[in-house]
């Protein structure tokens, strides 16, 4: 059996971000560019104002107080178009272009305004103050954001302000999604007397979504080879297929003697982890092929650790892992056996750090632990018995990647 690490390094070793496509900048934002962005303009195109006052010669300021005759204003979108003159001032707005001929700005609170026409310089001023010079945020020519930016909306004004209405990204990886299972039915349809319901997909139609792929759903597909052989023509054209369920070795866990048969270019069905033992990844043709189990906590552990991730990297993200955290033990817990465990549990803010308790129930088909779970507790394989107060650590359960 893999272990964890080797086994997420396979699957991103396989994977490579899909093709580019070309998208406006109002629809651009989590996406990854594909492609440097190029400033199309200087910012601030020419010198500016930082702030309410008067455009003057510092020259003129020398000897306080200094009169000067206000000759006019400059406003954002409007400057002056004439030149400041020895013994002159234009009143400037903050954000306005700087008149020729001055070359510092005075702040309103350092003045004294006698007239319309006239004002009183108060306090010394030196070249240069106050005033944005042209291109101190980018040139014309730069590169503003490199190719692998994840866009954020902080990205997405700097583009707009380079005057680049359109980007080029990385395509949303399309994954499609199979459950499998003679007894799954969708949530609201009829249940017979020994249905049950698919939970683990629409948690992770959520989680492809969060992670910025499109969500291809497959029909529930029965436990028989003509079922899973029609899921894998359905899934020609995809970027990755996930499958939930089948990947054990019980009479009816199909998927991969099912998938063999279609030509699955088989890499690893079998990780040293608890939960989620039986995973499968492999290729079916152009298409990656993730296998995750079908107990609902093993597969939705499997998705956070390995699915997100590969998504990432198809996505052209450097690939996510949620927050590994340090963390006091709040309960004693046994010796571990020779897979790592993921053990859902509660964190709270204490005297010594941050306070795990496992929840004293860890069955994989538990899912309400799993949804009241702030993180999970990493138990490396043959770990000795610890007691609460000794030392662990965590992965903090993050919305903000779609765990």
């Amino acid at each position: 059996m893999l272990s964890v690490e080797d086994a997420r390094t396979r699957i991103l070793s396989a994977l490579s971000p899909v093709g580019e496509e070309v998208v406006a900048l109002s629809a651009a934002a989590g996406r990854v560019l594909s492609a440097p962005v190029i400033a199309r303009r200087t910012q601030p195109p020419a010198d500016f104002s930082a702030m309410d006052g008067y455009a003057v010669r510092s020259t003129e300021c020398a000897v306080l107080p200094a009169s000067l005759t206000v000759i006019g204003e400059s406003r954002a979108g409007l400057g002056y178009d004439k030149a400041v003159e020895p013994g002159q001032a234009v009143r400037i707005f903050t954000g306005a272009p700087l008149p020729e001929g001055a070359d510092a700005v005075v702040i309103q609170e350092n003045t004294e305004k006698k007239t319309d026409q006239s004002v009183q310089v108060l306090h010394k001023v030196a070249m240069g103050d106050h005033i944005r010079r042209a291109g101190i945020d980018f040139n014309e020519g730069d590169r503003v954001l490199e190719a692998g930016t994840g866009l954020e909306p902080r990205h997405i004004a700097l583009a707009a302000a380079a005057n680049v209405p359109w980007l080029s990204v990385v395509r949303k990886p399309r994954i499609a999604l199979l459950s499998t299972g003679d007894e799954l039915v969708r949530p609201g349809e009829p249940l017979g007397r020994d249905g049950i319901i698919d939970a683990v997909g629409p948690a992770l139609s959520a989680m492809i979504r969060a992670r910025g792929g499109v969500v291809h759903s497959l029909d529930i597909a029965k436990d028989r080879h003509e079922a899973l052989k029609a899921a894998a023509n359905a899934a020609k054209g995809c970027d990755m297929l996930v499958t939930i369920g089948g990947a054990s070795v019980g009479d009816y866990d199909l998927v991969r003697d099912a998938f063999g048969k279609e030509g699955l270019a088989l890499d690893f069905w079998k990780i040293a982890m608890r939960p989620g033992k039986p995973m499968i990844f492999g290729r079916l043709g152009a298409t990656a092929m993730l296998g995750l189990p079908g107990n609902p906590v093993s597969a939705l552990v499997c998705a956070l650790l390995f699915m997100g991730p590969a998504i990432d990297r198809l996505s052209g993200r450097s690939p996510r892992m949620p927050l590994r955290l340090p963390a006091i033990l709040g309960a004693a817990l046994p010796e571990n056996g020779p897979r790592e465990a993921y053990l859902r549990a509660s964190l709270e803010a204490g005297n010594n750090g941050l306070c795990a308790t496992p929840f004293p129930q860890q069955d994989s088909s538990i899912l309400s632990g799993f949804a009241n779970a702030d993180a999970l507790i990493i138990r490396p394989p043959f770990a000795p018995k610890s007691q609460a107060g000794d030392k662990a650590e965590a992965l903090l359960l993050d919305a903000s990647i779609g765990s």
